[in-house]
C-alpha cells in the first residue's frame, strides 16, 4: 500500500487488532500450537502424515498440538489428525471470536494458506505458513520476525525446516 500511496512504511505491519483474552477453557493447560491444516482448495493442503510428524516432534518437546476446522469434513479429518498423535487434540466447532482467542493464546501457529493463518499473525502469533501450490511471494503472511513462509509450488516444506522455525536450529528429528 505504501508503493501505492508514494510512501516506504516503517516498522513492521501493526493491524491494529487487540487480541481477545483468554484462550477458550478447553484449550490445553500449557503451551500449544494451532495446526491450520484445512484450506477451502485440497491442492493448498500440507500431507497429513506431515501434520502428525509435526506433531509428535511437538509433543516430544512438551507442546500440544491443536486442530480447529470449520465445516464438518475438516473437523472430521482434524479428528483423525488428533486421534494418531498422542497429545494432540480436535477443537470443538468454534465461531471467529473463539478462533481468535484459541489463535492469540497458542505459542505459535501453523498453517496453510488460508485466512485464519493470516489472523495469526494479525494478532501477533508467531506464524508458520505453509505454501503448497500458491506462490508466497503473492499471499504470504507479512508480520516482520513473527511470521515465516515455507515452500511454493513443487517445494513442499518438510517437517524439520517447521522444527527448526518452531523450535530453533538445534531441534533435530
Amino acid at each position: 500500500m505504501g508503493a501505492v500511496f508514494g510512501y516506504t512504511p516503517e516498522g513492521p505491519p501493526d493491524y491494529g487488532l487487540v487480541p481477545p483474552e483468554p484462550a477458550p477453557d478447553w484449550a490445553p493447560p500449557g503451551p500449544y500450537v494451532v495446526a491450520l491444516h484445512a484450506s477451502s482448495r485440497r491442492d493448498k493442503r500440507w500431507p497429513g502424515d506431515r501434520w502428525t510428524a509435526l506433531a509428535t516432534r511437538l509433543g516430544q518437546a512438551g507442546i500440544a498440538t491443536v486442530y480447529p476446522g470449520g465445516s464438518a469434513e475438516e473437523r472430521a479429518e482434524a479428528a483423525r489428525l488428533a486421534a494418531v498423535t498422542p497429545g494432540a487434540m480436535a477443537a470443538p466447532p468454534l465461531g471467529l471470536p473463539d478462533a481468535a482467542a484459541l489463535l492469540a493464546g497458542a505459542a505459535a501457529v501453523v498453517g496453510v494458506d488460508t485466512g485464519l493463518t493470516h489472523l495469526a499473525v494479525a494478532l501477533g502469533t508467531p506464524t508458520v505458513g505453509l505454501y503448497v501450490a500458491t506462490q508466497p511471494g503473492l499471499t504470504g503472511l507479512h508480520g516482520g520476525g513473527r511470521a515465516v513462509n515455507l515452500g511454493g509450488p513443487g517445494h513442499l516444506p518438510d517437517v524439520d525446516q517447521v522444527v527448526r522455525v518452531l523450535l530453533g536450529s538445534s531441534a533435530r528429528g
